[in-house]
């Protein structure tokens, strides 16, 4: 990443989680009452989660990914003790540990708010690819050629080109531009048991977390994709709000 594109990047990060957190802070209360209401227990998560990809390493001839780790705050969204169960997995569309209240807050992305923090602290970005936790991540990496590329030199983010572009797990919007090229990008070979896998909606957010990082490599093509992901960011989220 251009040394210039860097300073720059994190000077509107501490401007916009300024902003974001004096935004958030009247909405806090509301939504810490929500939350406690549907679901009594915790109203803020926090969860282990890789950043950037720090180095590539084999051991005992099998590649390992090594990436940065911090713990990400966000509100409760769903059941507690969600994973006692099942272990680490990924949320689906439908997950039934999902509660009424996070429901809504994941539609509307504002389970996010609390990451405001975790940008000022400067352990993410306002935009950049969403992180993984560390667990999946792995996996994702050995299932997905490059998928581990993603993270390289650059910090997760709250939002980013996939999040305003896909829905929540990284599937196509129906309508949208990529869409007309599902059927080449996903299930390629018509297998009947891979049919609406989440590896297929994983790679296809991979390649809008690649499409941003290559803007990284010029100032004029960074600024003007961070600002008009930062700008697009809330009519997704009160589009998304409105189930529409």
């Amino acid at each position: 990443m251009l040394r210039s594109v860097r300073i720059a990047k994190r000077m509107i990060d501490v401007a916009g989680s300024l902003v974001g957190l004096a935004v958030a802070a009247p909405l806090v209360p509301v939504l810490a009452a929500a939350i406690y209401l549907d679901s009594p227990g915790p109203i803020f998560y926090r969860q282990r989660r890789a950043g950037s990809l720090k180095e590539v390493v084999v051991e005992n001839g099998v590649r390992k990914f090594k990436f940065h780790e911090y713990h990400m705050t966000k509100f409760r969204t769903m059941i507690t003790d969600a994973e006692k169960k099942t272990g680490v997995v990924i949320a689906g569309k439908d997950d039934p540990r999902i509660t009424r209240v996070g429901r809504f807050l994941r539609k509307s992305r504002l389970d996010e708010l609390p990451q405001f923090w975790d940008v000022l602290r400067g352990e993410m970005s306002l935009v950049g690819p969403r992180p993984e936790r560390p667990e999946l991540l792995q996996d994702l990496a050995y299932a997905i050629p490059f998928f581990e590329e993603r993270m390289r030199d650059v910090k997760p983010g709250i939002t980013g080109l996939a999040q305003i572009s896909l829905g929540y797990t990284g599937e196509i919007p129906p309508g949208s531009e990529i869409a007309q090229l599902a059927s080449t990008l996903q299930n390629p070979y018509k297998l009947e048991e891979a049919q609406g896998s989440l590896a297929d909606d994983m790679r296809i957010k991979m390649l809008y977390d690649l499409a941003y990082t290559a803007s990284l490599e010029r100032f004029s093509t960074f600024l003007q994709t961070e600002l008009r992901i930062i700008f697009k960011t809330p009519l997704v989220m009160m589009k998304m709000a409105q189930g529409r």
